[in-house]
């Protein structure tokens, strides 16, 4: 039997909670093998907490390298810019078949509103070409140009989201609706789901990558989209729940 190969087209968080580091820890915990192409690195510096793009030829050539890898599924993080984003459409367009999960990162860094726009079209062109989006609310807004201020707002636009080409939605919605209850909604065109579980006042840094690159995992196994979301939120709930301080969580008893 060979292992399932997924790729992560992710970012370096410096502090390690986050993107490519999320990732990779948790195809391995779900026992696949991981491969990595960087788009961006992270550091504080004078400016504050800065994203910094891979060079777009190297990251061309990351990708290129990468072509014969039989891969299962596909998950992509923060895009830093346009050109990152064009050359993995067009990596993505190659692997129509398999489970892609998108989590448009557009918020993670300060930005001009005309750079946010240009990301916003070009993450839209991926819709048709990918499982399942899984924004958090401030990017469901940009992704939609819509305000949620409340459930029935989220449930709004994960159908017109869902109407933009994309077979399946999940907007995170953590504790922003509430601060006791952590609320995702899911819709696939027929199905609207609400998810709930209770806020852990413990560091969940790393939390929305590590919930859509687990539903990558879990749709490479063969569930359904709302089966893989359904056991990402409770895989992620247990991982915040087992993290100490720092957000490091023992996996052993996974």
């Amino acid at each position: 039997m060979t292992s399932d190969y997924i790729l992560a087209l992710s970012g370096n968080d410096i502090f390690s909670g986050g993107g490519l580091h999320a990732d990779l820890a948790t195809y391995t915990v779900n026992q696949q093998h991981g491969f990595l192409a960087l788009t961006c690195m992270t550091a504080i510096t004078e400016n504050g907490f800065e994203v910094f793009p891979v060079d777009t030829a190297l990251y061309q050539a990351q990708l290129q390298s990468l072509k014969k890898v039989p891969f299962s599924g596909i998950k992509l993080g923060l895009l830093p810019n346009v050109e990152v984003a064009e050359v993995s459409l067009a990596f993505v367009k190659e692997h129509a078949g398999i489970p892609i999960v998108l989590d448009p990162v557009l918020v993670c860094k300060e930005t001009h509103d005309v750079e946010v726009s240009s990301l916003r079209a070009e993450l839209l062109k991926f819709f048709p070409h990918v499982t399942i989006i899984t924004p958090n609310l401030v990017e469901a807004e940009l992704l939609s140009q819509q305000t949620i201020k409340t459930l029935d707002d989220m449930k709004a636009v994960a159908k017109l989201l869902h109407s933009y080409g994309v077979p399946n939605v999940v907007i995170k919605g953590g504790n922003r609706l509430s601060k006791t209850t952590a609320i995702d909604v899911f819709y696939d065109g027929e199905t609207l789901k609400v998810f709930e579980s209770p806020v852990l006042d413990k560091n969940n840094t790393g939390a929305g990558c590590t919930f859509a690159s687990s539903i990558a995992s879990n749709l490479v196994k063969g569930l359904i989209p709302l089966d893989a979301v359904r056991e990402a939120k409770n895989f992620v709930y247990q991982a915040i729940q087992a993290s100490n301080e720092y957000g490091v969580v023992q996996y052993a008893n996974h």
